[in-house]
């Protein structure tokens, strides 16, 4: 009998074959040279989907119906192999020593049961106009060339260990967007536990050039926006209007005055942020 594989990596997806497609393809010869197996969760049946995964031999599991990214996660935790979990989104790109830089990560602290990686972002075909003084308006992390301490790492790039996940418990399925995997790690922190940087173990979060786009990176910021204020106010924690009135005012001075177009990015967060505060109150 063979032994147990030396990570899991979970990938949930859900009808996204093109940016799985580009995933997979950086990470398998990793997994196969570490002795590690490669799960993608569907969120909900993707014909397509299916084809990419058998393509590149990686084990599908499928949810009955979309129900969601913590719902994928919460799967494909349970299915994992290995004592080891990393999760990873379905729209990034490894770097070639990723997973050998993880797996020598946990090794060397063994007394942390959350590890994570840089995120950097990548805009093909460049996105629209920036002043080179925002990043890209895409979720990013940076704690520098060393590893070291983590408040969070964030769940495109993100390792468990699985009594971890046995002590803390499952991701909450109610939450979607930002914070989702935040609230999961602030449980675990609450119980002692820690979070390690592993500065090697780097990813890049891409988009597409379609997708890289002024409107559609908005319309995503937007949604965002909304779900970053119900995090804030799940942890209590949420600004008063007058104060998301001069980010979105700060935006628009950014975008005139520099001539940006992420400061239309940011204003689309700020005012999804507005719009999500102006629900809070008819309720």
């Amino acid at each position: 009998m063979p032994g147990a594989p030396t990570a899991s990596i979970v990938i949930p997806t859900r009808a996204r074959p093109a940016y799985l497609e580009v995933t997979l393809a950086s990470v398998m010869d990793q997994a196969r040279t570490a002795g590690a197996e490669v799960l993608v969760v569907a969120d909900g049946a993707d014909p397509e989907t299916e084809v990419v995964a058998r393509r590149h031999a990686a084990r599908l599991v499928t949810l009955d119906r979309p129900r969601g990214l913590n719902a994928a996660r919460n799967l494909g935790v349970r299915r994992a192999q290995g004592d080891l979990v990393v999760l990873l989104d379905d729209d990034v790109r490894v770097g070639p020593d990723w997973l050998g830089a993880l797996l020598a990560g946990a090794r060397h602290a063994p007394g942390y049961g959350v590890l994570g990686g840089p995120i950097r972002a990548e805009l093909e075909g460049g996105g629209p106009r920036a002043c080179g003084r925002e990043p890209p308006p895409i979720t990013t992390l940076d704690l520098g060339p060393a590893d070291c301490d983590a408040q969070y790492v964030w769940g495109a790039n993100m390792a468990l260990r699985r009594a971890t996940f046995d002590e803390v418990g499952e991701f909450d399925e109610a939450l979607a967007g930002r914070g989702d995997e935040e609230e999961w790690e602030r449980r675990y922190v609450a119980r002692g536990g820690r979070v390690r940087y592993v500065a090697a173990a780097g990813i890049v979060h891409r988009r597409e050039a379609a997708d890289a786009r002024l409107t559609r990176l908005s319309r995503a910021a937007y949604a965002l926006g909304r779900t970053a204020r119900r995090n804030d106010v799940r942890k209590h924690s949420a600004p008063p209007l007058s104060s998301e009135l001069r980010v979105l005012a700060g935006c628009a001075w950014h975008t005139l005055r520099r001539r940006c177009a992420y400061g239309i990015v940011m204003g689309a967060h700020s005012a999804g942020r507005l719009a999500e505060l102006a629900t809070e109150r008819r309720r």
